[in-house]
């Protein structure tokens, strides 16, 4: 064939090499894809290139954060951005004196799991009215370890949310717990509940939102990863929805960048091994 086409045979070989095997790059890379496809779909569309390559190195599949861009971008694929922060704290009618124990200092790295907790508000919407959502996050792990849902936001939802990490053994004794100026968070009644529970309050600037940016991030978390991406016919739909959000995804499979790309649960049974090897 080659002698009537008047080509060398050596260029028929290097076709037939190039159409038949495929590069060990270019398999690799269609490997990454399926996994990329894989993670994506698992950690229900939220994660981008850094969560998945951190994903992906775990899972024993090393790759660059650049080359799990490039390969996204090619699938079509693309994490959750988050949107603009809006402020929802309610200033309560009476000045209270409380100061700010933690002074801006969030890194994970500064506490010791169950020592500093952070606590904030947030409203949702269902078909049957607003839903309301407390929530308690551990700093050192950024678990949330409490949380409470009502059709109203007075104290008791606040305190039943802190009432929960406590009841899980989620808290220390004298530990700290940050929030905003909002009514509930300086009322007397949750004062005295502190003081019950033996909890420190602080609390951070009227509608700063960096001064409580924890708990604004989980809530951007949550809405731009779950909740703006379906319709809450009723409250029920929706407490079913943030549960499951918080429970089964947040707390045991969404990486977190602030944790070295580990796992809230992850991160607090490595600190309860550390515990175990240092008391050995």
């Amino acid at each position: 064939m080659c002698t009537q086409l008047g080509l060398a045979r050596s260029s028929f070989y290097a076709w037939r090499t190039q159409v038949n095997q495929v590069s060990a790059s270019a398999a690799r890379r269609e490997v990454l894809k399926v996994l990329i496809q894989e993670i994506y779909h698992e950690h229900r569309k939220t994660y981008g290139c850094r969560r998945i390559t951190a994903e992906l190195n775990d899972r024993g599949y090393p790759a660059s954060v650049g080359l799990v861009a490039k390969l996204m971008r090619e699938l079509g694929l693309a994490g959750i951005q988050p949107r603009a922060y809006r402020r929802t704290t309610i200033v309560g009618e009476e000045p209270v004196v409380i100061p700010d124990l933690l002074e801006g200092n969030f890194d994970p790295a500064a506490h010791a799991p169950g020592h500093a907790l952070v606590g904030d508000i947030t409203y949702l919407r269902t078909g049957e009215g607003w839903l309301y959502l407390a929530t308690v996050i551990d700093l050192s792990t950024r678990m949330v370890v409490g949380w409470q849902m009502a059709s109203h936001m007075r104290t008791s939802l606040v305190i039943d949310a802190l009432g929960m990490a406590i009841d899980h053994g989620r808290i220390a004794p004298n530990s700290v717990f940050h929030a905003d100026k909002g009514s509930q968070y300086t009322s007397s009644e949750f004062q005295k509940y502190c003081e019950k529970v033996k909890v420190r309050p602080s609390v951070g600037r009227t509608g700063v939102c960096w001064d409580n940016a924890v708990a604004e991030s989980f809530f951007a978390s949550l809405k731009n990863e779950m909740y703006y991406h379906q319709v809450f016919t009723t409250r029920a739909r929706a407490r079913f929805a943030v549960m499951d959000y918080i429970e089964v995804f947040y707390n045991r499979q969404r990486r977190h960048s602030a944790l070295g790309y580990r796992t809230p649960v992850q991160t607090w049974q490595d600190h309860e091994k550390d515990l175990a090897t240092t008391a050995a």
